[in-house]
């Protein structure tokens, strides 16, 4: 068996009041989690309350393709260090429709990564990103944000606003950076007023990392996106290049937090274009377990999360925590 865990939040909340849970059986925990996982033939949607949690992950073989098969009782999951009360739904949750926040710096310490910005983004609009089910929004940042392109499925009218995000090597919107106020606004007014359950929601942040102009913290960042089940997924230059900065550490703290990674431009096309494909498996199959914790106290704490795997697999995408916080 082996461990893998991120040091990253995950969170507890209420959905709108009409979606169903596809799964309503109840499970207790005797002492090993037993239940299969289901897949939803329509539309995802869930029901939970205050006091459940929900804890999406990605299990993926040595060789990268995901494990689709993956039984309860093959794993074991611990909160604060003891298992949870009550497992109530395990779900296996395939070609998961996906909402992209494609969110582009413009300030000066930013405009000589432009040609590579447009590169990996536009190719994400236009390869990637699915008509039938995808939609994706572009936001251009600096002192303050703009949205370019509302949330759309066109590949050819996102390609156009990520390119006007880089069209200038100034930004207009001011030379200092305000990376934790896009992160929140953006989680809190984007996703966090859509249906979590029905989407896999991820930030795609081009950005040095850097922030002098924010009015929240990168905490109060974090804690907002894990609210809005978002993961931030971030692009920068390659490290020890001119453009490493103090940011860099933001950047990886982001990403870690929320279940993301951190991915360079600075690579061949085929090489960001299997970044690309990652990002989009790690999103698109997942597993959601819904569970009652041992104990809640809603006094902000925070609550470590691990989950045992089998040895098959190799690899797991999975937020390992999450704050106990009042509603």
């Amino acid at each position: 068996m082996r461990y893998f865990w991120t040091s990253c939040g995950l969170l507890i909340f209420s959905l709108a009041a009409g979606a169903q849970r596809t799964d309503s059986q109840a499970h207790d925990l005797q002492p090993e989690i037993a239940a299969t996982p289901s897949q939803s033939a329509g539309p995802y949607s869930l029901n939970v309350s205050v006091d459940e949690v929900i804890l999406n992950f990605h299990a993926a073989d040595a060789n990268g393709l995901p494990v689709n098969d993956l039984k309860l009782d093959e794993l074991r999951l611990l909160d604060k260090g003891k298992p949870p009360r009550k497992v109530l739904t395990f779900q296996l949750l395939r070609d998961y429709p996906i909402r992209a926040a494609i969110l582009v710096d413009t300030s000066w310490s930013m405009h000589e990564q432009h040609a590579a910005i447009r590169a990996i983004a536009g190719r994400y609009a236009a390869s990637v990103l699915r008509q039938q089910t995808d939609q994706a929004i572009v936001v251009e940042f600096g002192e303050r944000s703009e949205i370019l392109q509302p949330w759309s499925s066109d590949p050819a009218g996102l390609s156009a606003a990520i390119a006007g995000s880089t069209a200038s090597d100034v930004s207009l919107l001011g030379n200092t950076t305000a990376l934790f106020d896009v992160l929140y606004a953006t989680c809190r007014d984007q996703f966090g007023r859509i249906h979590h359950a029905a989407s896999a929601n991820f930030i795609m942040l081009f950005s040095d990392g850097d922030d002098d102009a924010s009015h929240v913290s990168l905490k109060q960042a974090v804690d907002m996106c894990q609210r809005a089940d978002t993961v931030i997924y971030s692009f920068r230059a390659e490290a020890g290049s001119e453009y490493d900065s103090a940011g860099s550490g933001n950047l990886g703290k982001l990403a870690r937090e929320t279940g993301g990674r951190v991915f360079s431009y600075n690579q061949s096309a085929d090489g960001v274009y299997d970044d690309l494909r990652e990002m989009e498996a790690n999103l698109r199959n997942q597993y959601r377990i819904i569970y009652r914790p041992p104990e809640l106290k809603h006094d902000g704490s925070f609550h470590p999360i691990e989950l045992e795997t089998p040895d098959r697999v190799d690899s797991l995408v999975v937020r390992s925590g999450y704050y106990d916080l009042a509603h």
